[in-house]
């Protein structure tokens, strides 16, 4: 039986105003790209994409938008929590030149395959998009390991003023990359799906999740593809086939919600 494994948080780092990262003892190998079902006690169970992966110390990063994550939120070092997982398939890092886009609370689920890349590959760029300055996050530990992090808000708060779309177009034209891996916001990431023309391109995607383990079937994309199971993470060669990809997802009732 999938069973959460309590687990006390070794630590709470607050990113910022309405963003938090929990690190906890966590000893299971776990891929970059893939997510944990978290249990808040007598509140809900959600998913949460892996932030952090150092050795048997794995982590969490949210942004409080509901009851759910406002709860776990105002939970402290020391509280526990439970852990479901590591479920989905993670990012696979191909070629020596990749692109990382992370728009929003993605840069967070991305974060670790940039740290992976690093180990093996020089020629990274990373764009970080954010509605203003006040939203970003992970700057720092990114800058850490890639000289070339180029930052966009769209009030022009900090770094280029306007999308992390814009940014992209420029770099597709200046440089030629292998791949991409881009995680926030689908429109976004649909957009570059559609301008550009590398060979792997890698996107993670976000469906509302009841079960994680492929059972319930309530974050299908497509044609029966289940997030929990064939993704979250799919490859280019997979969402081209996908219709909703960008377009629309749907609520806890199925309804169809449209970007």
């Amino acid at each position: 039986m999938n069973y959460p494994e309590i687990v006390k948080i070794a630590d709470s780092i607050k990113e910022n105003d309405t963003v938090k990262t929990f690190l906890f003892s966590y000893p299971q190998k776990v891929k970059s790209g893939q997510f944990f079902m978290v249990w808040i006690p007598e509140i809900d169970e959600i998913p949460m994409s892996v932030s952090c992966i150092n050795n048997n110390l794995k982590g969490i990063t949210f942004k409080k938008v509901g009851e759910a994550t406002e709860a776990l939120f105002d939970l402290k070092k020391g509280d526990k929590i439970g852990i479901r997982g590591p479920y989905g398939n993670g990012f696979k890092i191909i070629g020596k030149n990749i692109l990382f886009v992370g728009g929003g609370t993605g840069i967070a689920t991305i974060g670790p395959a940039i740290e992976k890349a690093a180990k093996k590959y020089a020629n990274l760029a990373v764009v970080i998009g954010a509605r203003n300055k006040n939203e970003l996050f992970f700057e720092k530990r990114i800058k850490n390991i890639c000289s070339d992090v180029r930052i966009s808000t769209d009030d022009g708060s900090k770094g280029y003023k306007g999308l992390a779309t814009n940014i992209v177009e420029k770099l597709l034209i200046e440089y030629e990359f292998d791949s991409i891996i881009t995680c926030g916001p689908e429109i976004m990431m649909k957009k570059i799906f559609d301008n550009s023309n590398v060979k792997y391109f890698q996107a993670s995607l976000e469906r509302f999740m009841k079960c994680g383990i492929g059972i319930c079937g309530q974050c299908c994309v497509g044609k029966g593809l289940r997030v929990c199971e064939e993704g979250p993470v799919f490859d280019k060669k997979i969402l081209k086939n996908i219709e909703d990809f960008g377009l629309y997802k749907r609520d806890a009732s199925g309804k169809k919600i449209y970007f």
